[in-house]
């Protein structure tokens, strides 16, 4: 038997239920909804999540249609999902958790007497390490966002070539290999020798069916590879970018782009111009260095020095 919350499935069962993370302001008991599929056969156990930043739905899309799709009688191992992390988050549509102004994803390994987000982290990081493998499913908030996966440890890391190589499996076809903050679960997983990625998949309001679509996909090239799932799975080279520059307007105005997602520019190539309301420009921006249009914001206006766009660059093949 295996559990999770209140969730519990035997060998070829599949069980949902809520992990207790505390109690709302009425008193209310505060559960993460949760989920176990225990596989007929034995194998690994991989762990997802969802929705630890609470505007961040697409993750979210990927597991309402992954447990559904999941036979316990075809899988070897188990896997335990948590569909939303950040409950309060996502009960307003807001990035951070409301009720401590946390990002949550800056809250791990967590603290099972601290705040109500390290709280938080700490039921979710307690299951994640009985995981072998870790999917952290996000996106690129509500901005504009190529389909890309994240590797966090740094390359310096011992596990960084494991988590590369999960990385590879998903298969989004972009990668960005850049150590990334404290307090990520990408971060604290693999010091507990987890190979753990960050898919960022997209960036939308609400859903975005492609994006849910390369997600769920990405999941099971890794149920696949891993041994979950009979099947081979070819793994296709992938676009690494190892640094992430930004860039911020110029001038106030509305902005207009020189180049798509996802399309290369070299030094000095034209971004995005500035522009007052009748279409004068007032500023161009160029990039400073080879790259890729990674991400840009979704809405046109901009005040002087706001973010605008950022680029993937230090590109290669892995």
């Amino acid at each position: 038997m295996t559990s999770l919350g209140s969730a519990a499935a035997a060998p070829g069962e599949t069980d949902t239920g809520r992990l207790s993370v505390g109690e709302a302001r009425d008193g209310s008991e505060v559960g993460l909804p949760v989920a176990v599929v225990n596989g007929d056969r034995d194998g690994k156990t991989l762990y997802v999540q969802a929705v630890s930043d609470g505007d961040e739905l697409n993750g979210l899309g990927v597991v309402r249609r992954l447990v559904p799709q999941l036979d316990p009688a075809d899988l070897a191992g188990e896997l335990l999902v948590v569909g939303i992390v950040n409950p309060y988050g996502f009960q307003v549509g807001e990035h951070r958790n409301p009720i401590d102004d946390t990002k949550l994803n800056r809250a791990y390994p967590g603290d099972e007497a601290g705040s109500t987000s390290e709280r938080i982290a700490a039921a979710t990081f307690e299951a994640a390490t009985r995981a072998d493998l870790i999917l952290d499913l996000h996106q690129g908030s509500t901005s504009c966002m190529i389909d890309e996966t994240r590797v966090r440890c740094g390359p310096r890391h011992r596990l960084h070539d494991d988590c590369l190589e999960l990385a590879r499996a998903f298969g989004c076809g972009y990668v960005l290999d850049k150590k990334g903050p404290d307090g990520q679960l990408a971060r604290a997983a693999p010091d507990e020798g987890i190979p753990t990625i960050d898919p960022e998949l997209g960036g939308s309001v609400g859903w975005d069916e492609p994006s849910i679509q390369t997600g769920l996909t990405g999941t099971f090239n890794v149920l696949h590879r891993y041994g979950f799932l009979e099947g081979e799975v070819e793994v296709e080279p992938q676009t690494r970018a190892s640094g992430f520059e930004q860039y911020g307007a110029a001038a106030g105005g509305l902005v207009e782009y020189a180049v798509d997602l996802g399309e290369e520019v070299t030094e000095g190539d034209v971004l995005f111009s500035v522009t007052d309301p009748f279409g004068e420009v007032r500023a161009e921006v160029t990039a400073d260095a080879d790259g890729i249009l990674w991400r840009h914001r979704r809405l046109p206006q901009v005040a002087t020095g706001e973010y605008v766009c950022s680029l993937g660059t230090d590109v290669d093949t892995v």
